[in-house]
């Protein structure tokens, strides 16, 4: 029985690893919810380990700074796109018709399409407005800059859930 066990707790780590892995690295993916999947990986983890009875203190404390870096990374991450954007008076509409233009491309097509077609349709409405290109790529050089940044900070809010996780399981 404590082979079964073992095994067990092996195979909740392992895809509980796998799922914050692929969260991780869909970090690049602008429209993907990169860091929301990394905590949905965690919740089955908890969820599995309250079931067998093995939450103590220190993994709920885990598991709620988890979760409290999940969402302040959700949050930044809007922030410093539209932070960027913003400062070159990039209007609210332009945003918007760039984020909705990801996420349909990436549903009907892939993600990795919806990474150029965000700034192509913040490229696209800003040219419709402005009826200046180099104003236009102006505003999409600010919104990728801005991903940019926002990429590293997400990536490194993904680091640090993934720091949290490997404390709760492995230690």
């Amino acid at each position: 029985m404590a082979d079964f066990e073992f095994w067990l707790q092996v195979m909740v780590e392992s895809i509980t690893l796998f799922v914050l892995i692929v969260g991780l690295l869909g970090l690049v993916v602008p429209v993907f919810p990169g860091l929301t999947v990394m905590w949905l990986g965690t919740v089955f983890y908890a969820i599995v380990q309250f079931l067998g009875r093995n939450m103590t203190w220190v993994d709920w404390v885990l598991f709620a700074l988890i979760t409290l870096l999940m969402l302040a990374g959700n949050v930044l991450d809007n922030i410093i796109i539209a932070k960027h954007v913003r400062d070159k008076d990039v209007p609210w509409s332009s945003i918007i018709w760039a984020f909705v233009a990801g996420i349909i491309v990436s549903i009907i097509l892939t993600p990795l399409v919806g990474i150029i077609a965000s700034p192509s349709g913040l490229f696209l409405a800003e040219w419709y407005r402005l009826k200046d290109r180099n104003a236009a790529f102006a505003s999409t050089k600010a919104w990728l800059t801005g991903w940019g940044w926002s990429f590293l900070a997400r990536f490194g809010v993904g680091i640090l859930m993934i720091l949290f996780w490997a404390l709760w399981a492995w230690l």
